[in-house]
């Protein structure tokens, strides 16, 4: 990776948020999925979406481990 980052780093705040938010948007679905019922085009790009934001939660996961691996904080 590149130069040295502890949690208080910026890089690693922006990871946490799109973490966050992510997840937060994990937890709307729901709800997006009950008000598109009937609507078969709209229900299929909700659940893109709730996969894509999964995928983009765990990638943060995975960048927040080896960033705060390398400082034996993680």
């Amino acid at each position: 990776m590149g130069s040295a980052h502890t949690p208080a780093d910026d890089l690693v705040y922006d990871l946490v948020s799109i973490q966050y938010h992510a997840l937060k948007a994990a937890q709307t679905y729901a709800k997006y999925l009950e008000d598109a019922k009937g609507h078969d085009d709209v229900e299929e790009f909700l659940r893109e979406a709730q996969q894509q934001d999964a995928q983009r939660a765990e990638r943060c996961h995975a960048l927040l481990r080896d960033l705060t691996k390398e400082h034996g904080i993680g």
